[in-house]
């Protein structure tokens, strides 16, 4: 079930990034803003009500399950392209932050409570969420930005995600960064469904082991996406995708050879180090895009990711077949490929007894030959999913080497203007306008 609901959530949040993108881009991100976190969060008070209801609602939000697009399309807005790097950075540092704290926190609670408090904690820092946007958040877009403010309608074409599609595809840069994504972020998020259960099962991590190691790998990566600026400033944007791209490939070979528990410990450090590849893709393609186009890149890189979100655990779980290992409990039969890290994580006590076992079928009989033996793969390579990803990112790595590293003349703003400061500026005109609510007045000088 888990892993149908994220497949579909997946193809969803592909379809519809691009449009929500292009949205935003005529009638602001607040608006947006406000939608995609409400409905991220929306299933979160009927985890405690009806199990079916939740996985219908999480299903239905991945339709607007597109923040980190609208996110970063306002970043955008009120950064110079100087500044636009480290913002994306904090802002991935502080997802990771979140990721870090929210599962230690939500340990200790159950542990100390109940699940009912735990959902209506959350549910309550949901609607502050939700209430602190509505209030505190300004608008981003300047009003003569948009095209709306100065009555040009949105069409259909302006809107249609396949239409951003066939846009993205003319700017062979975007499109060679989307491809990246793609193919990068697909065993990524394969690697994601089934780690801790990996972990747990295959290389006998404990409980508390996997808790430290998702606590000290999310540590690392915050502290690696903080210097994400200084990275890109000192390397280039496109070698610091590149870096990112070859710790992934790194991390995914260790997960896919390793067989000790102290090769999993390094494998958790280079994938720390390769957090920086999306926020970094992320300010490439904003960097090299038009200003009131902002909302519809994010939007393709995001429905990238949305993509692999479905498609990645389906994948690892095809090849963990084809190779005849099964990460089920032998006990109780349960369990599947297709857990969320909270599924992992939170089923994990129940997986003790768990083997990696090899389903011989004699003479067609179903569940005959159940032998409980070490499979012949297993000695050579244990993660057989993970080595193949590794191959899927030297891949990326190939694409990656062939982008340009600057931006064309005609998308580049000129100084590394703001988005209103730009407009401006692309009409003629020396002296700006109103600024966005958050950008200085020293970015107004031409």
């Amino acid at each position: 079930m888990n892993g149908l609901v994220m497949g579909i959530k997946g193809i969803l949040s592909f379809l519809s990034a691009p449009l929500i993108g292009a949205l935003s881009d005529v009638w602001g991100r607040k608006f947006f803003l406000l939608i995609t976190v409400f409905f991220t969060c929306a299933p979160i008070p009927l985890m405690s009500i009806n199990s079916w209801w939740f996985f219908a609602m999480i299903s239905i939000s991945g339709v607007f399950a597109v923040t980190f697009s609208v996110v970063f399309a306002y970043v955008a807005d009120v950064t110079t392209v100087e500044d636009r790097s480290r913002a994306y950075g904090l802002v991935s540092a502080t997802f990771a932050a979140s990721l870090v704290i929210s599962p230690a926190l939500g340990a200790y609670l159950n542990d100390k409570y109940s699940e009912p408090l735990i959902v209506a904690l959350a549910t309550a820092i949901a609607v502050l969420d939700v209430f602190f946007i509505l209030v505190a958040v300004p608008e981003s877009l300047p009003e003569k930005v948009r095209p709306s403010s100065w009555g040009a309608p949105i069409s259909w074409e302006q809107a249609d995600p396949f239409a951003a599609l066939r846009k993205v595809g003319l700017d062979h840069t975007i499109l060679m960064q989307c491809v990246t994504v793609l193919l990068s972020y697909l065993p990524e998020a394969g690697q994601y469904s089934c780690i801790f259960v990996y972990l747990k099962l295959k290389m006998h991590f404990s409980s508390i082991d996997v808790s430290i190691f998702i606590a000290v790998v999310g540590i690392l990566s915050i502290l690696t996406q903080v210097i994400l600026g200084d990275l890109m400033k000192a390397l280039g944007a496109k070698r610091t995708i590149i870096i990112g791209l070859l710790f992934e490939m790194l991390q995914l070979l260790w997960y896919g050879f390793g067989s000790q528990m102290w090769m999993m410990w390094a494998a958790g450090i280079l994938a720390s180090l390769a957090s920086i590849t999306y926020p970094a893709i992320s300010a490439f393609v904003s960097i090299h895009s038009n200003p009131d186009q902002q909302g519809v890149v994010q939007g393709m890189v995001t429905g990238m990711r949305g993509l692999c979100n479905g498609l990645g655990p389906a994948m690892f779980g095809v090849i963990f077949y084809v190779f005849h290992v099964d990460l089920n409990d032998d006990h109780n039969g349960g369990g599947s490929l297709g857990h969320s890290a909270v599924g992992s994580s939170s089923g994990m006590g129940s997986l003790d007894g768990a083997k990696f076992v090899r389903n011989e079928t004699l003479h067609g009989g179903l569940g005959a030959g159940h032998h409980i033996i070490e499979d012949e793969y297993s000695q050579f390579m244990p993660g057989p999913p993970f080595v193949f990803g590794a191959l899927m990112v030297i891949c990326a790595i190939a694409v990656a080497a062939f982008i340009p590293e600057a931006p064309s003349d005609a998308i580049r703003r000129p100084s590394g203007l703001s988005v209103d400061v730009d407009y401006e500026y692309e009409r003629g005109r020396k002296v700006a306008g109103p600024l966005s609510p958050l950008m200085h007045q020293d970015s107004a000088q031409l």
